[in-house]
């Protein structure tokens, strides 16, 4: 069976994912960000009857990028991400650039890595945990929006790129789902709002939109990551494929 690769697997859909890819039967190598999320993940697959090698992997880190680039797989899932919202106009540039290093230069860099070896056997698969906000962007999550444009527009070249190589790619681009990502990241710039400096007023913010169980499409998902003839673009729940399409298409009118 397969190996998979799994960023950002301490929680969310990186954790979702590596359960059901073990329960597929594929040898999945989880990659946590810190070492107490080791443990934790280690004990839920246990509760299972599930196993995978559990590990520490900041995607920021260049000894653990290094040490994720010797490993032998066949499936790179890149799934850690961040998320910080609040007014574009108003963001400090630190908070801006991590999003950035994290979303898409960290991503790419150990991408880059990874595909020499797929590259090397003449076939191998990347799949880039998009979002919504690859497609479109979205009033106070600018900065988030903005990392995943430009991963989308990566993740895009290297498809045109590398795939007569033997490597196939795609993009998951989920919708809101009840994670706890959209509420954390909804909540982070209450560390650095001013509003006695603000240009855009975002006092208490909440995540406003109805959110879908987190587990609602997890096997879908999957199917794609494991499919090397899967669409390119994959966007989920399904039902929301043809409203996005029709906002992206009203920006051409705005």
């Amino acid at each position: 069976m397969k190996k998979v690769l799994v960023t950002g697997a301490g929680s969310g859909f990186g954790q979702l994912y590596s359960i059901e890819l073990a329960k597929r039967g594929y040898e999945v190598y989880a990659g946590v960000e810190i070492t107490s999320q080791i443990t934790q993940l280690r004990n839920i697959l246990k509760a299972q009857n599930l196993t995978a090698h559990v590990f520490k992997l900041d995607i920021c880190s260049e000894i653990d990028q290094t040490y994720a680039s010797h490993l032998d797989i066949d499936i790179l899932v890149n799934n850690a991400g961040i998320g910080e919202g609040g007014s574009l106009a108003d963001m400090p540039s630190e908070v801006l650039r991590k999003q950035f290093e994290v979303n898409f230069f960290s991503t790419i860099t150990l991408t880059q890595k990874i595909l020499k070896n797929l590259v090397k056997k003449g076939q191998g698969r990347v799949v880039f945990i998009s979002s919504i906000g690859g497609v479109v962007s979205l009033e106070k999550y600018g900065a988030y929006c903005a990392s995943k444009h430009a991963l989308e527009a990566a993740a895009q070249a290297l498809n045109q790129e590398v795939s007569p190589l033997g490597v196939s790619f795609a993009t998951i681009n989920p919708g809101p789902y009840l994670t706890g990502f959209n509420d954390r990241m909804t909540e982070a710039s209450n560390a650095w709002y001013d509003a006695n400096n603000a240009v855009v007023n975002h006092d208490n913010p909440t995540f406003g939109q109805d959110q879908y169980p987190q587990e609602q499409d997890i096997e879908k998902m999957v199917d794609v990551i494991v499919d090397p003839t899967s669409k390119f673009r994959n966007m989920f729940p399904l039902e929301i494929n043809q409203p996005f399409k029709d906002m992206q298409a009203s920006v051409w009118d705005a």
